[in-house]
């Protein structure tokens, strides 16, 4: 890709002389793959190579954006003539011109090599591997449907800009999706797991099939046989798995600055304190083996943790080079877009709560009556800072012990409150690997230790 870095330094100059006050050039060559398979059938299997080029110019205060797959001089040229053209109309119309964070020249090469490169493994391979989990699910007599959802892939990215930045990385993935849904009776459940790697073709080796068969269908089957909870506000026990979608979905949202400039419930609480001392969050680029793992975001900013609480006060939000500047901010590196059709936006990456210095068992001390949430279903929060989260793994706790478990169980609340409930904080720490949806769908991490929250509202049927 030597000669497609030479041009894009090149349109980089181009659209400066053409009267542009900032441009610039995304190259990606991604080669991937994705299999769907339903009850031990391969529903869908494809693969292939996806090149193209993104080039963004910011003129009399106006972005434009094109982007093409035509990969020669003439291609980029005129996608770079498209880009200013919709700046140049968007200008007339500009009230608020738009400023980004410039950064110091440099150049950079990045190579994060994969144990096991998923393009030399034969889909085959792949398939017999998913079938062989699916065939060690439904050797339980209860399970009734079952999907697996696999996409693994190796992306080249070049980055070029009018600040002199000249980047390039690469990295790999690998990612599987399990669903299971059981029956007894008149009894339904389900149970999700979602694993991850970016070692390239490692996920069963880090997971065995067994391992995440055994999961799966014990998730069911208790499921199947739990009593549903009582609804109230009680004491909780979080695993980190709860904890991850917590601090991504109810609190990390409010802390992307498009979203907080934009009315979240953090709008106004920069240096406050808003959360129990014993809770730092970050949203953290250099954790190993994330997801949201890299070292240059898709603006060319080196990717550094990014602080937002920090024992119990707001300390930052998420920027990129535009909010940055806007805040008067330097840029955290969270510019990422789903692929070169697309400009970036402020995401997520490594979003965790950091461990404390207690004890797992410590947290279940005191609890006359309480609940212990080991995994989500689903969640959804609001810029109000309300949330609720479906629980599809859960127990009840009585007398500071682990008791029954629970089925069709939520949590909700506000966000800010839900913080300033907890009350202790594990020293054991587990990283979750997902997909976050933003108009854009990009791979995430999360994660965080055990908590305790002195308060939480459960949703139920009652006895």
């Amino acid at each position: 890709m030597e000669h497609i870095k030479d041009l894009a330094v090149r349109i980089v100059e181009e659209g400066l002389r053409l009267g542009a006050s900032f441009v610039d050039v995304r190259v990606e060559d991604a080669e991937h793959t994705s299999i769907s398979l339903r009850d031990g059938v391969v529903e869908a299997m494809a693969g292939g190579r996806d090149t193209g080029v993104a080039i963004r110019v910011l003129y009399r205060g106006a972005w434009g954006f094109s982007y093409t797959s035509r990969l020669t001089p003439e291609g980029l040229k005129a996608t770079l003539g498209s880009a200013l053209a919709s700046a140049r109309a968007a200008s007339e119309r500009v009230k608020t011109p738009i400023r980004v964070a410039e950064l110091p020249a440099l150049e950079d090469r990045v190579v994060w090599k994969p144990k096991v490169n998923p393009l030399d493994v034969d889909s085959e391979v792949k398939v017999s591997d998913l079938l062989e989990v699916h065939r060690l699910i439904v050797e339980n007599e209860d399970v009734k449907t079952v999907t697996i959802k696999y996409a693994d892939g190796l992306e080249r990215k070049i980055y070029a800009s009018s600040d002199g930045r000249l980047v390039e990385e690469e990295r790999s993935m690998s990612w599987a999706y399990f669903w299971v849904t059981g029956r007894r009776g008149d009894v339904q459940a389900s149970a999700r797991e979602e694993i991850g790697s970016v070692e390239g073709y490692t996920l069963f080796e880090r997971w065995s099939p067994e391992e995440l068969a055994s999961k799966l269908v014990d998730r069911v089957v208790k499921q199947l046989g739990a009593k549903t909870p009582r609804g109230g506000v009680f004491p909780a026990v979080l695993a980190p798995n709860v904890v991850g979608v917590f601090v991504h979905e109810a609190f990390g949202h409010l802390a992307e600055a498009d979203l907080t400039m934009a009315g979240s419930a953090v709008r106004d609480k920069f240096g406050e304190k808003i959360a129990s001392s014993l809770v730092t969050i970050v949203d953290d680029p250099t954790i190993p083996g994330g997801f949201g793992t890299y070292r240059y975001d898709d603006e060319g900013v080196e990717a550094k943790p990014a602080i937002l609480i920090e024992e119990g006060y707001m300390k930052g939000v998420m920027t990129d080079r535009e909010f940055a500047a806007k805040l008067g901010r330097e840029p955290t590196g969270n510019a990422r877009a789903e692929s070169y059709r697309v400009p970036p936006l402020i995401r997520m990456r490594n979003t965790v709560m950091r461990p404390g210095d207690m004890a797992v068992e410590e947290l279940f001390e005191g609890i006359e009556f309480g609940y212990y949430l080991v995994s989500f279903r689903g969640g959804q929060a609001n810029m109000d800072g309300t949330f609720q989260v479906g629980i599809q793994e859960a127990y009840e706790i009585v007398n500071g012990e682990i008791g029954e478990p629970v089925r069709n169980m939520s949590i909700s609340g506000n966000t800010l409150e839900t913080l300033a409930q907890v009350d202790g904080v594990a020293k054991d720490f587990q990283l979750e690997y997902g997909r976050c949806g933003k108009g854009q769908s990009a791979f995430v991490s999360d994660g965080g230790p055990h908590i305790r929250v002195r308060a939480i509202t459960i949703g139920g049927a009652g006895r």
